[in-house]
């Protein structure tokens, strides 16, 4: 995710290395109920802690070592999301609205690589992507002990957790130098476990392959989040080396044939963020004040793009991606929401919770290493609830031009400090894959910077009022309006030389710098920092600190047999091709192109449900019977975007992307009754790529016949 300028509430991801490897030992995992559920499929699942007896006594399978290191090493995390290497020349597959962002930063006024597509003939016509990175999981190494014994446990919590910080920076500032990987800290079970992850990192990334929008979109808005779909929703990258493709031993073989209904498969990603082991206090504050604050913020972005798509063609093309991101959000943040808001699910959680609380109340040990915890993170939360507001409008997020000055100044004063009194993003560990970005030759419009930055300040100005510390900074007594204007229209960010120059002049150049923009973030930074540094020591350090103590309450009564809560890292996770029962009626495991020619001319080919023009053009070459997209009962969740379907055999046989509605309450409880994964099905990429856009080269790389 792109960094913007102010804090992060979100907890954040902690990363590092340590000396001698030992392998990552069976985590002592935590349950949000008395014993782990094992009559579903539940679990996003760390691929050194696979429930195989589960697996053996229900689908009698389990994958064997070698399998899960083929797996592990041809998965791909993909920015935020996921994807697979599928050739040996570094051929990546992962979702259209995956690398949505890069068709967007190719495409120009009169070239628009989203509306039309995009296919290169050739390798010497693979488009370079501005700022696409793609990360392979190398190894994982337990470092837990090292990072407990770092923190006094006497010390105030926030000590504690900058003890706890400064040890993961040591760990990975050592694991890079000495591997020279990228080299990441994972947290797991609310600090229960800490695991090095080490990553080969791709910078030189290609686009081969994307569909127009309307195939990998079809129903647009309408359809999201819901089943049955009929979408094209996949897109082809290629990693390079040495400007060559690089050569990839572990891939996974696309393998047309796919699943039948009540097949076992499994599904390999990086989900992005769960809260399944969540307090109540915690559950309460996200269901009564984060998300209804994030879901008005979203709901105002999506109306303000819309006014500026309307301005004309060129306009509309400019935020197509921005409105998708947003659109997505409002409807999965509504998706938590009525999660949370539905009592059966609350109740369910409170009663997870009551449970433990009652299991620690009975074990003198644990009441005393527990004793206050649950009332101290309830209290951080209520404070974290005062200064929402300030949470939700000081990052002033959605003007690049703005984020690249917060960067930058950011980036010379936290350079100057040890590594690990460093915030985070800026540890050694981070600096090559921050400046891939901050150096990214993305294409910048004036028009829509200016218009996203009037309109966050007006935003906040109404929100938090015009004696608020950060508007005043930010407006001095002016219009909105009148301020981006001036900020837009003086700046000379917009030019990747213009940044790296700032860079290489370090602090004393980003100081004395007449650009109105750096002057602006430099004014503004000691309120950002205030408002991140507070986050940090006083929620943070409790929810970390304490709800470690928590997690090992958990441990010691529920065993070692679960997972953990979605990280953003790579977890397996496993289940059955299958239908549902929606009301009194059954919903197919399975659509097909027949279907998707039916959908568009029941809609009589209105947008946003009209047949894509490729589809229309060559409808007499489409085998109609080929299965389209289907559903598995796979526990996936926000990230899981471009993460492979997997066989038995570890094969491809298709790429996930997107959940039906009811699967967006798995963000705190899963239930297969209805829930389902979506998926796109390696037969219709295999007719895609042979009927509709003609592509025999990539076939023949694909090794499909």
């Amino acid at each position: 995710m792109p960094n913007v300028p102010g804090i992060r509430i979100a907890l954040l991801s902690l990363l590092g290395a340590c000396a001698p490897p030992r392998p990552v030992a069976p985590p002592p995992e935590a349950s949000a109920s008395p014993s782990p559920p094992r009559a579903t499929d539940e679990g996003m699942w760390t691929f050194d802690n696979l429930p195989i007896e589960h697996l053996k006594r229900h689908y009698g399978f389990a994958p064997s070592p070698a399998w899960l290191e083929h797996v592990r090493l041809s998965a791909v995390r993909v920015g935020g999301a996921s994807g697979s290497f599928v050739s040996p020349r570094g051929l990546v597959l992962t979702n259209h609205h995956v690398a949505l962002g890069q068709i967007q930063k190719l495409s120009a006024p009169g070239r628009d690589y989203v509306r039309d597509g995009f296919l290169a003939a050739t390798e010497a016509e693979e488009l370079r992507c501005p700022d696409q990175e793609l990360r392979v999981l190398v190894s994982m190494e337990d470092v837990t002990d090292r990072v407990v014994s770092a923190v006094d446990p006497a010390a105030p919590l926030d000590r504690q957790n900058r003890q706890r910080q400064a040890e993961i920076a040591r760990i990975e500032k050592e694991s890079s130098d000495r591997t020279r990987l990228a080299s990441v800290v994972v947290t797991l079970y609310q600090g229960g476990q800490y695991v090095l992850h080490r990553y080969r990192t791709y910078t030189d990334v290609r686009l081969v392959f994307a569909p127009d929008l309307q195939a990998a979109f079809f129903g647009g808005d309408f359809d999201n989040f819901t089943y049955p779909r009929f979408c094209l929703d996949f897109a082809l990258f290629r990693a390079y080396e040495d400007g060559r493709p690089a050569r990839t031993e572990h891939y996974l073989r696309l393998r047309p044939a796919g699943p039948a209904e009540g097949d076992l498969v499994f599904v390999a990603g990086h989900p992005g963020h769960t809260n399944r082991l969540r307090t109540v206090a915690g559950l309460q504050y996200d269901r009564d004040v984060r998300l209804p604050a994030s879901l008005d913020s979203l709901s105002r972005r999506r109306k303000a793009l819309a006014a500026y798509a309307a301005r004309g063609a060129e306009q509309a093309r400019q935020v197509q991606g921005l409105r998708f991101g947003v659109e997505n959000g409002v409807k999965a943040t509504t998706g938590y929401l009525e999660s949370l808001r539905n009592p059966a699910v609350f109740d369910r959680l409170a009663r997870a919770e009551a449970d433990l609380r009652t299991r620690i109340a009975a074990r003198p040990d644990l009441a005393a290493s527990t004793a206050g915890s649950f009332d101290r993170i309830a209290e951080s939360l209520r404070e974290a609830a005062a200064r929402q507001t300030q949470s939700v409008h000081y990052p002033l997020g959605g003007s690049r031009l703005l984020g690249l000055a917060a960067q930058l100044v950011r980036y010379v004063a936290e350079i100057g400090k040890p590594n690990d009194a460093r915030y985070e993003e800026f540890r050694d560990s981070n600096l090559d894959s921050l400046r891939h970005h901050l150096f990214s030759t993305e294409p910048i419009y004036p028009e829509l910077e200016e218009f996203l930055l009037a309109g966050v300040l007006a935003e906040a100005r109404e929100a938090l009022g015009p004696g608020d510390p950060l508007v005043a900074a930010a407006l001095d007594g002016d219009e909105p309006a009148a301020v981006a204007r001036r900020l837009v229209a003086g700046t000379t960010l917009a030019d990747p030389a213009a940044r790296k120059a700032l860079v290489e002049g370090g602090r004393a150049a980003v100081e004395t710098s007449g650009d109105p923009m750096i002057a602006f973030a430099r004014r503004l930074d000691p309120i950002w920092r205030e408002l991140r540094d507070w986050h940090e020591s006083r929620i943070q350090s409790v929810d970390m600190l304490e709800g470690r103590k928590i997690a090992a309450a958990r441990f010691a009564i529920y065993g070692r047999n679960a997972y953990p809560d979605a990280t953003g890292t790579l977890r397996l996770s496993f289940g059955r091709a299958l239908g549902y029962s929606l009301g009194t009626t059954r919903v197919p495991w399975k659509t097909t192109f027949h279907g998707l020619l039916d959908r568009a001319a029941s809609f009589d080919d209105r947008p946003p449900f009209d047949l894509p023009k490729p589809v229309a053009a060559r409808r007499a070459e489409i085998d109609l019977g080929t299965p389209l997209d289907f559903v598995t009962t796979n526990d996936i969740i926000g990230g899981n975007s471009g993460s492979p379907v997997i066989n038995r055999q570890g094969d491809c046989i298709g790429v996930i992307f997107d959940g039906n509605l009811p699967s967006l309450g798995w963000a705190y409880a899963y239930d297969d009754t209805a829930g389902r994964a979506v998926a796109v099905h390696a037969a219709a990429i295999r007719e895609a790529l042979r009927a509709i856009y003609r592509a025999p080269h990539l076939l023949e790389e694909l090794g499909i016949p």
